[in-house]
């Protein structure tokens, strides 16, 4: 009998839910060594890190970076005229499209060559930094000094499947790939020995539902609602029990699961059950009360947005964020405007659709970056966001933008990055970006520099990584 089956037999007859969490632990890390000599991460990260806490907040459609971070004058000058008629005809050129990196571009309908689109709303020079945000974010201007701006993003799925491209950094097309969050949760230790470390929370499509893939399921998001009557699916017994009768329901469950890990000890589905069912007796406590607003003050709450209908769903979203980060959670996933396409995707009237959906989270998102920074956290929380790609310099259907991938905004702060500042550019009408271009896998790279974790050091047998996976580091956003 070999040390590792010995080792696994003893953690077998071990009474209680230790073993089971144990045992999960063992068989995926000691099962992969004996296969190549090869040890997943320890838990420990690469260098000192920056941040603790991710909150990744996704909106999904297609946030037009035009009325909202990109302030386009040049686009207002010579709106109703073809790009071709305007001065930046060559934005289209073979070349230009060849130096954007991507070999396809969406024309099919002409809706690239359609007349320069005027943008939807004014741009206000916000705070001591003086950095233009749009009339659709006046609380997100007012923390504009906390914010680092990254406009000069780009991308390659021209649908809907960037939204697996931007959490992921791979199209679609290339197969599944872990997300980033899966990353993090993979390559670091817990900091809460009472909740997942890696959530999600809002609706996510088909092609965007896990995160782990060939990391295994153990590192998928726990999907959760913001109820702390009902916090999570199949996350309470359907009758009442006892504290007793449902840790001899647990106890019993991790025995019939240990039985069967002995004659499978490579199910990785099998190993991250083992590990799930001890997380899941513990989290049935923990998570109502970190879920229980009522601790909060009214001026809190206010400053969500909890008491108005149209900031209240994700005001709660924000401030349930908070208090997961503050009970130790590691990265926290959030959708806005999730289902079918998503809601940002303005191919029509994007005035009205970005004044709702810009009303949904200026106000919660702004509470959640002046509360983080009161409370002395921002500092060790990155919050990320992010839209799948921005939108057309023309007009679509005569008030709306297409789906736009040459350039785009994404938005952070905290988390060891500087504060008030901008970074990069798109040309003037917004179409390209210009001046230090970032793929999507450089805010990875990013968040992993400042969580203490190199992509290159996350190594698994047998996947090769491109080098376009792991990103660069945007050093320039550094503190």
């Amino acid at each position: 009998m070999n040390l590792f089956t010995r080792r696994r037999d003893f953690l077998t007859r071990t009474a209680g839910g230790f073993g089971s969490l144990a045992l999960g632990a063992l068989l995926g890390r000691e099962s992969a060594a004996n296969e190549g000599g090869w040890a997943p991460p320890n838990g420990n990260p690469h260098f000192a890190p920056k941040a603790d806490s991710v909150i990744w907040i996704f909106l999904n459609g297609g946030m037009s970076h035009l009325e909202t971070f990109d302030p386009k004058p040049e686009l207002d000058k010579h709106a109703g005229k073809t790009i071709a008629e305007s001065p930046y005809k060559g934005t289209q050129s073979p070349e230009k499209l060849a130096q954007a990196r991507v070999t396809v571009v969406n024309d099919a309908n002409g809706q690239q060559r359609n007349k320069l689109y005027p943008t939807q709303v004014k741009f206000q020079k916000r705070g001591r930094s003086g950095i233009e945000v749009s009339d659709f974010f006046p609380r997100i201007g007012g923390v504009v000094d906390d914010l680092a701006i990254i406009r000069s993003m780009w991308t390659t799925d021209d649908n809907h499947g960037a939204q697996t491209q931007f959490h992921s950094g791979r199209h679609m097309l290339d197969g599944e790939f872990p997300t980033l969050g899966a990353w993090v949760h993979y390559g670091l230790g817990s900091l809460s020995d009472n909740l997942p470390q890696f959530i999600s929370m809002g609706t996510r499509e088909y092609w965007n539902k896990k995160d782990g893939h060939y990391l295994g399921p153990r590192h998928d998001a726990v999907p959760m609602r913001v109820d702390p009557a009902n916090p999570l699916d199949y996350g309470k017994p359907e009758r009442a029990l006892s504290v007793a009768e449902e840790r001899l329901v647990f106890d019993l469950t991790a025995r019939l699961d240990r039985s069967r890990a002995i004659a499978e000890p490579a199910d990785t589905a099998l190993s991250a059950r083992l590990a799930s069912y001890e997380l899941a007796y513990r989290m049935q406590r923990a998570l109502p009360i970190a879920l229980d607003f009522t601790q909060e003050t009214q001026e809190t709450q206010r400053l969500y947005g909890l008491d108005q209908p149209d900031t209240k769903s994700f005001g709660m979203q924000m401030l349930a964020s908070r208090r997961l980060v503050e009970r130790g959670v590691r990265f926290i996933q959030i959708q806005h405007g999730g289902g079918g396409a998503g809601s940002w995707d303005a191919h029509g009237d994007l005035k009205g659709n970005h004044t709702g959906n810009c009303k949904q989270i200026d106000q919660p998102l702004a509470g959640l970056i002046t509360d983080l920074k009161r409370r002395g956290m921002l500092e060790r929380t990155l919050v990320v966001l992010g839209t799948e790609f921005g939108r057309t310099p023309g007009s679509q259907g005569g008030t709306g933008r297409d789906h736009h991938i040459f350039g785009f905004t994404v938005v952070m702060a905290g988390g060891g990055l500087k504060a008030g500042v901008v970074h990069g550019t798109t040309d003037p009408i917004g179409f390209h970006a210009e001046e230090n271009r970032h793929y999507v896998t450089d805010i990875h790279a990013t968040i992993l520099r400042q969580m203490g974790l190199d992509s290159h050091r996350l190594e698994v047998p047998g996947r090769k990584r491109l080098e376009i996976d792991h990103g660069k580091v945007i050093g320039e956003i550094l503190a």
